[in-house]
């Protein structure tokens, strides 16, 4: 206080004052210059610090020099514009870092896959290794149990014989030739295909005294058939014909014989030669009596038992209808069973047997014995008695109401004209046939046109005389179709008719049909037969028969198959495999050599039956010519044991007999693409479908634009010739199996469905399997035949829209059914699918099998098909009846049965018990 005092007073004197005044000074300078170096250094840091902190303050106010808010900060208006970008940029920037880091782990996860793949691909081209290695092995391991098993084949050099050939030793007597010291085997191997040559028989002065039509007949008919060969050097046959004669010429023996020594290629003996002597008369000249032959096969109508070589020469059935096929219409059908007469016979016999002993002949030295008993009087006695007792009504005439047909002697002359004979004959029951009374005369032209004309008509033949050699009687079994009786038991004739079942008559009708139709009918089934029997005496198997070569037409494809769920629903039901089942073709049954030996042994040894006369089909268990299919198991290799089981075992395996089998589907389409691609589609995904042939019937191909689905399959597209319903059963080269289902272009059915035909199929394979049925009534007003569509519990048909049928029909349909049915098809534009059930309930006698189908067949609005006509109706009536002329009897049976699946009823899980039930 005091010193204060003092200062302030200025106690201390003036120079005190002084440096207190500098010292304020100074730490005023200090301090304003420490102020102003804060304020220039750390203010900026401050505001640096605030600015870079400004968005990650979290609350106003936390720090002394905090961030303040934004809105206090951005005051103008740019710094706005500037902050809202930085914020967008920001965002942007942390979402491109999230997806950044979620790529970079699925990277991370995809090059573990890669890896993890690698490794696979290592491990399956090991395993894949692995599998050639044991299948290589395998195959060589099967190779090996082969060549133990087998011996070593291969097809045999074909040896000719040289052109100047002097022939074999002859025989010590030329009635002795047999096929082992007549036949020279050397010219036909096994593998040579049974090569014919045909001589032209205008080259030869004898040539222009043969009648024009038999002439223009065979010559027709060689020029058509598979055998002939224009090759002379490599022919196994040689066929001259000789006969039939012009009226008046007669030719004598020495200058046919000298003709037939002169042919280019008799080479001495004429072995290996057939001459054939066809006769369109019963009064035909035996031309060949007393000229020698040689080696030669003699194939005619009339033989003397001097003549005749048994199992060497051939007795063949008159040509009748030379130029011309049988008409269908004219021909009788062959029921009722009993006609007006129970037997007839119209005949006059020109000379005794006595007299005809008494004339000298070539041959007479020959004959041993005594003479044989002349039964013609007391056959005439006995049937004259039966006429009279009137239990039964018949007609004998033992004498002409006009003046009898030339005949040989002791032969029974023809009476009247052959369209009056025809006629009696359709009245008859039986038509008796009494042989000559020559025993050494075992056939004639004569006994050979009753026969003919007998079975044309339906009149079943009694042959009086067991001697007779009928046609080809080593080869066909006539005591299906006729009876021979002995001239001895004609007295016990009568009880014998009597006797028979209206069963058994109507089958000996039908196989007398048969016989004649195949056997005698045209000059081409002679001739074809001719070659048939002997192609068979010497063991050659028969040539394959024709198949249809397929005509593609280009088309693109690859437009992927739709799934219509109304097809792909099929439940829990297991169809079977899809994609691990590759197109598989069925083992066709090719018929080897030893195949050939065999029916050859039995027809000898056991009793005579049929013979091929037509060429066999890849798929025909045995195809005998009289066209019965004989079915599974007589020529369907099984090649598998079965695969049984239940339930899903059941159902993802077919088993059976023949566990591996596809099918193919043949669709008939004309203009309707649309309709067929809809179609085409709906069969993707179908089990064992092996592939689709398409038949264009249209004449424009297909759009070039147009697209055809991928159905997993081939689709192939087969032009045809011409707009023909036929063309649905033609046998396509391209069929590799035995299934076909033929199926419409505007079909709907489900894959279960068609999987389940299928499996019935398989347990019949001989009879048509499918789904829409009809059956044919009589109408008693009309007297004829209906067609009828009406729903029923009872059925004889089965429509090919949508059906199941084995190949081997697709050849008889095609190359053995009449022609006359095809060119009724074509004319209408119909019936061909009753054709088909003709056909095939004419050769199996069982009626179709018709399955249950749950759902629409038509396709819901799809255009109008030829059914919907007026007239469709009316022309399937008229083809029942017209191919019941041709057939002659109604071939279709009457069938309750109907095929019915349990799971069309039921859906059951897979782990119980799934079979098919029929009921």
């Amino acid at each position: 206080m005091t010193g204060y005092t003092m200062l302030r007073n200025g106690g201390a004197g003036n120079g005190g004052q002084t440096c207190m005044l500098r010292w304020s000074n100074r730490i005023r300078l200090t301090w304003l210059s420490f102020t102003l170096f804060i304020i220039l250094v750390f203010f900026p840091l401050i505001a640096h610090y605030y600015l870079t902190t400004l968005d990650e303050a979290d609350e106003a106010g936390k720090r002394i020099f905090g961030p303040r808010a934004g809105s206090e900060l951005c005051e103008v208006k740019h710094v706005l514009d500037l902050c809202r970008i930085r914020e967008s940029v920001s965002e942007e920037l942390l979402q491109l870092e999230a997806k950044r880091q979620e790529l970079n782990s699925e990277i991370a996860k995809l090059n573990l896959k890669i890896e993890a793949c690698k490794k696979s691909i290592e491990n399956a081209k090991q395993d894949l290794l692995q599998l050639k290695n044991v299948i290589s092995q395998t195959e060589h391991s099967y190779k090996e149990l082969m060549a133990q098993n087998q011996p070593k084949l291969s097809l045999p050099i074909r040896l000719l014989p040289e052109k100047d050939d002097a022939g074999l030793p002859p025989p010590k007597v030329l009635r002795g030739c047999r096929l082992h010291n007549c036949f020279d085997y050397s010219r036909c191997p096994l593998t040579s295909g049974f090569p014919v040559y045909v001589y032209d028989s205008d080259q030869f002065a004898f040539g222009s005294y043969l009648d024009p039509l038999v002439k223009q007949a065979f010559q027709a008919t060689a020029r058509a058939n598979v055998y002939v060969t224009e090759n002379a050097d490599i022919a196994c046959l040689y066929v001259i014909l000789v006969g039939e004669m012009q009226e008046p010429v007669v030719l004598r023996p020495a200058e046919l014989e000298r003709h037939l020594y002169s042919l280019p290629h008799w080479r001495t003996d004429g072995h290996n030669h057939v001459i054939i002597n066809l006769s369109r008369r019963s009064d035909t000249q035996n031309l060949l009596y007393n000229v020698s032959t040689g080696r030669a096969m003699v194939a005619q109508s009339t033989f003397y038992a001097a003549q005749y070589r048994p199992g060497f020469d051939l007795v063949v059935s008159p040509l009748v209808h030379a130029m011309s096929e049988p008409n269908f219409m004219e021909i009788p059908p062959q029921v009722p069973v009993k006609r007006k007469y129970l037997f007839t016979f119209q005949g006059e016999k020109i000379e005794s047997l006595r007299s005809s002993l008494q004339e000298a002949r070539s041959f007479e030295e020959e004959m041993e014995g005594d003479p044989p008993a002349d039964y013609d009087d007391r056959i005439i006695a006995t049937l004259k008695a039966v006429q009279d007792s009137k239990l039964d009504q018949v007609l004998v005439e033992f004498t002409c109401k006009n003046q009898p047909r030339p005949s040989l002697p002791t032969e029974w002359a023809l009476c009247g004209e052959r369209e009056d004979r025809l006629e009696l004959l359709k009245l008859s029951t039986f038509a008796l046939i009494i042989t000559p009374g020559d025993p050494h005369l075992v056939i004639s032209s004569g006994c050979a046109t009753r026969l003919f004309e007998a079975l044309e008509v339906g009149a079943v033949p009694v042959v009086l005389g067991e001697q007779v050699q009928l046609p080809y009687q080593d080869m066909l079994q006539w005591s299906e179709a006729a009876l021979v009786v002995p001239k001895p038991r004609v007295t016990e004739v009568h009880f014998l008719l009597r006797s028979l079942s209206d069963s058994d008559l109507l089958a000996m009708r039908r196989q007398g049909r048969f016989l004649w139709e195949t056997y005698f009918s045209t000059a081409d089934s002679i001739f074809s037969t001719v070659l048939a029997v002997i192609r068979t005496r010497i063991q050659i198997p028969a040539a394959p028969i024709r198949e249809e070569a397929a005509a593609e037409i280009p088309h693109r494809s690859g437009k992927a198959a739709g799934t219509d769920p109304n097809m792909a629903d099929n439940g829990d039901l297991d169809l079977g495999p899809v994609e691990t089942e590759p197109p598989y073709a069925s083992p066709k049954y090719l018929r080897n050599f030893t195949l050939t030996v065999t029916d050859f042994y039995r027809s000898w040894n056991s009793a005579p039956g049929p013979f091929h006369l037509f060429p066999h089909t890849p798929f025909d268990p045995v195809l005998p010519s009289e066209a019965k299919f004989l079915g599974s198991g007589t020529g369907f290799r099984p090649i598998g044991g079965g695969a049984g089981g239940s339930g899903k075992e059941f159902q993802a395996a077919l088993g059976g007999n023949v566990p591996r089998e596809q099918f193919t589907v043949v669709m008939l389409t004309y203009e309707r693409e649309e309709v067929l691609m809809n179609s085409l589609e709906r069969l993707n995904g179908l089990p064992y479908l092996t592939q689709v042939v398409v038949v264009w019937n249209f004449s424009q191909l297909p759009s070039d634009d147009l697209l055809w689905p991928d159905i997993g399959v081939p689709i192939m597209v087969v032009r045809t010739e011409k707009n023909s319903l036929n063309n649905r059963f033609l046998p396509w080269n391209e069929i590799e199996t035995e299934a076909i289902l033929s199926i419409d272009d505007d079909a709907h059915l489900r894959h279960d469905e068609i999987m389940f035909g299928f499996r019935v199929w398989r347990e019949a394979r001989d009879r048509i399997v499918g789904f829409p049925g009809r059956y044919h009534a009589w109408d008693i007003p009309h007297q004829s035949w209906l067609y009828n569509s009406n729903y029923s519990c009872e059925l004889s048909m089965v429509l090919t829209g949508a059906a199941f049928f084995h190949k081997y029909y697709a050849y008889l349909y095609s190359y053995v059914m009449p022609q006359a049915i095809r060119d009724m098809v074509d004319e209408y534009i119909n019936c061909e699918d009753i054709a088909m059930n003709f056909l095939v309930s004419h050769i199996t006698r069982k009626p179709p099998i018709k399955v249950t189908s749950r759902w629409t067949f038509r396709c819901p609005g799809c255009p109008q098909a030829l059914s919907h006509d007026d007239s469709h109706f009316h022309e399937r009536h008229k083809c029942i009846n017209f191919f019941v002329k041709v057939y002659g009897y109604m071939p279709l049976l009457y069938t309750q049965f109907r095929v019915d699946s349990v799971l069309f009823k039921t859906r059951l899980p897979h782990d119980k018990t799934k079979c098919f039930k029929f009921i």
